[in-house]
């Protein structure tokens, strides 16, 4: 089977060489075919192909595997979950796998279908950000040696400048270096030599005072790591992901309304999450002068220029801001085909590969990116392209250092996050059948009104009916499952027709206290209710959305 990614390019899945029976071979491709239609990267297509190996190795395993998916047992998704639930890696490959699975009309309901719908936790994440004294250390580091690079190359720049406008005396030294640099810009390399085995030996190593890199090609190009070390350092300014840089625009300025002190620069970022209407969003950095965020804008596109410029010649269309000079020749492709391909001598943003030889060059513990813009956000306290959900449970909550300063707000923060989700959950009780000691509500059997947690001024109860649903008092049986279930379709219809603050304000909570009910109840058993609802339960519905039916 093949996957193409966004950029076109292919990848092979040979599903014949899973060692299974064939219908369940050919169930597993059926499926990984369908889910496929969502991709448009390679990663996507490895993380539920890595699943799929994992699973059919798990069933390889069996005295007696099955011949195809219906013949699955309960005993053995739990024994996959089981095997899976502590590990990373293996949470991925069990929500993957789940995925996959669901998709298949046989697994719709029954027990093996509620048993795959049970909640995957997540594995802790063991990432903290840095301290302050780890985080000068790694940012020092890099600033240092880009701005080593900028010096370097602005200060050539300038060179080469002077000898295109004739500035320069001719045969002079710097004239003839000069000369060299337009070469360099245009070809990408100063001249040189070809050897057999496709290096190239420069020339004039006299006149330019060594052969490394710094002084041939380097004058007007960034090395790898320079790229990587502008790369942290723009990371610990704006928390952007490592995997912005490799397809991070450059840089437009904004128009503005003759401003000469300053330069307000756009810069759209591009951050793949589920649904491409939420890839890209647009930052305005300013350039007011040297200790602003966007003079780091204005350096980056200054060390860039000659890359960006070659790389329009090579690559036409190619208008990317983090592009490096490799000194490889030639270039070897790269394993990650969701990655910018190089164009000739030149490669852009940052790789893997590329994170880890920084890291080991400044003697760092692992790639300095992900607890360098954990440390942004937590140092931010706000969200950085990422939810407020994501803030708060994977940057915010988890944080050793974050806990650490301020313990008192943070506990009392989580008192009050865990009231508010207690506060949307369904707080009632389960009941296989009715009771005839407990009073009927519209939405569920009560067992005492008199001990309600909104008790009403004359006595009894004061809640509003949906509220029931958040009380403990209340029982839930069956009978109840075709008018809550109708009452859940509707609201969903309700979330679509108003704006996202007016629903939530009013129905929000109510329709996620019916999700948790549905959780509990089982999906099964709730799927089962759906289409019961009579014409009572409809107009009861009806009533308690106009907000007509009062306790």
């Amino acid at each position: 089977m093949t996957v193409v990614n966004k950029a076109g390019h292919k990848k092979e899945y040979d599903f014949a060489r899973i060692p299974v029976s064939g219908p369940m071979r050919q169930s597993l491709a059926s499926l990984f075919a369908v889910q496929s239609r969502n991709w448009n990267t390679h990663a996507s297509a490895r993380k539920y192909w890595t699943a799929i190996e994992s699973f059919e190795r798990f069933l390889s395993q069996m005295e007696n595997p099955p011949e195809d998916l219906d013949g699955l047992t309960v005993a053995m998704i739990r024994s996959w979950r089981d095997r899976h639930i502590h590990r990373r890696g293996g949470v991925d490959s069990l929500m993957a796998m789940r995925t996959l699975l669901q998709r298949d009309s046989r697994l719709a309901d029954g027990p093996v279908a509620e048993e795959l719908a049970r909640r995957i936790p997540q594995v802790k994440s063991s990432r903290q950000s840095y301290g302050e004294s780890e985080r000068k250390r790694v940012v020092l580091a890099a600033r240092q040696q880009f701005r080593s690079a900028w010096i370097r190359i602005t200060e050539n720049t300038r060179l080469l400048e002077e000898w295109r406008s004739g500035g320069l005396a001719e045969g002079s030294r710097e004239w003839r270096i000069g000369q060299v640099l337009d070469h360099l810009a245009t070809t990408g390399d100063v001249p040189g030599t070809t050897l057999s085995n496709g290096q190239v030996q420069p020339r004039n190593r006299v006149l330019l005072g060594s052969r490394g890199p710094e002084k041939t090609w380097g004058r007007l190009f960034l090395t790898r790591r320079e790229l990587t070390a502008l790369a942290v350092v723009l990371t610990d300014k704006f928390a952007w992901n490592m995997s912005v840089y490799d397809r991070l625009d450059t840089p437009t300025k904004a128009p503005s309304a003759g401003e000469t002190a300053s330069v307000t620069y756009q810069v759209q970022i591009e951050k793949r999450r589920k649904g491409s209407g939420q890839w890209f969003s647009t930052e305005n950095i300013t350039d007011s002068g040297a200790d602003s965020d966007g003079r780091l804008i204005t350096q980056a596109l200054e060390a860039t220029a000659h890359g960006r410029a070659l790389a329009a010649e090579v690559a036409a269309g190619k208008d990317l801001l983090m592009v490096a000079r490799t000194c490889r020749r030639p270039f070897r492709e790269p394993r990650n085909m969701d990655r910018p391909r190089p164009a000739g001598l030149l490669i852009f943003g940052v790789s893997q590969d590329d994170a880890r030889h920084w890291a080991n060059s400044h003697e760092l513990d692992g790639s300095p990116f992900q607890r360098t813009r954990r440390t942004t956000v937590t140092n931010e306290g706000r969200p950085l392209q990422h939810s407020r959900g994501t803030h708060e449970s994977i940057y915010v909550l988890p944080d050793q250092r974050v806990q650490h300063a301020s313990r008192e707000v943070f506990e009392a923060g989580a008192r009050e996050a865990l009231e508010q989700a207690r506060a949307i959950v369904f707080d009632g009780n389960l009941a296989d059948r009715a009771n005839a000691d407990h009073q009927e509500t519209v939405t569920a059997d009560c067992e005492d009104e008199a001990t309600s947690p909104w008790p009403a001024p004359g006595g009894g109860c004061g809640a509003d009916f949906l509220l029931c649903l958040a009380c403990p008092n209340a029982h839930v049986h069956p009978g109840h499952h075709p008018r809550l279930n109708h009452l859940h379709q509707q609201l969903g219809s309700l979330k679509s027709a108003l704006d996202s603050d007016t629903f939530q304000e009013r129905w929000g909570d109510h329709l996620l206290r019916l999700e948790d009910l549905r959780v509990r109840v089982g999906p099964a058993a709730w799927e089962a209710a759906s289409g019961r609802a009579d014409d009572t339960d409809r107009t009861i519905v009806q009533l308690l959305l106009k907000e007509e039916l009062a306790p």
